[in-house]
């Protein structure tokens, strides 16, 4: 099972294997983006025995690597044919994917956040954990109901966070078109828990396991 933790990384039980997923190219196909996700790093057994972390600070670190991701993912967006107003990043990881994108698309940048951390009014949604709830906020103020938007966070596992910060969003009025993760874990479900709710939009992956 895997369990959220702070951290640049993700955690997955050790014997999961992640492969690249990209509609255009051959799973076996060695390209550059291949070679810059390939410097995701492998932390067996942490931090706990069992758990294998997929550290993602190495692909940050590198200048090359890092834009060669970002410049994928505003590919995919390019590619939805639809006029995108606004990247929202999930709080922590998703401000460092989506910051980046919306910047190479030269689009604006909306946070969605932890409980308490933004000043003004806001729109909060709560959703369930193993034990217990948390919720997400974002201010009220910045999206507008003719606005589209696409989603980014660094992993899709079980689908919550996703699922409960696209309802958040919703509230805006503003139309999300797409999720976008670097990370998915399959067996999880969580791409069909957002497929199950919101069958209209798309949900890109870098890799998946």
């Amino acid at each position: 099972m895997l369990v959220p933790k702070k951290g640049l990384g993700v955690q997955v039980p050790s014997r999961t294997r992640f492969y690249r997923y990209a509609p255009t190219v051959a799973p076996d196909n060695h390209t550059p983006l291949d070679r810059a996700l390939s410097l995701i790093a492998d932390v067996p057994n942490y931090p706990k025995s069992g758990i294998l972390f997929k550290d993602i600070t190495p692909l940050l670190a590198d200048g090359p690597g890092f834009a060669l991701v970002i410049d994928e993912f505003a590919r995919f967006i390019r590619g939805l044919n639809r006029d995108i107003d606004a990247i929202v990043g999930i709080e922590s990881r998703g401000f460092i994917l989506g910051g980046a994108i919306a910047k190479a698309l030269e689009i604006g940048f909306v946070t969605v956040r932890k409980p308490g951390k933004l000043p003004r009014d806001v729109y909060r949604k709560e959703y369930a954990l193993e034990y217990g709830f948390d919720a997400l906020e974002i201010h009220k103020d910045l999206l507008e109901p003719t606005d589209n938007v696409v989603i980014v966070d660094d992993v899709l596992a079980t689908g919550g966070t996703a699922l409960a910060c696209h309802d958040l969003v919703s509230l805006t009025g503003a139309k999300i078109v797409a999720h976008l993760f670097m990370l998915e874990i399959e067996f999880l479900q969580g791409r069909k828990i957002l497929r199950d709710t919101h069958s209209d939009v798309a949900i890109i992956s870098l890799l998946k396991a």
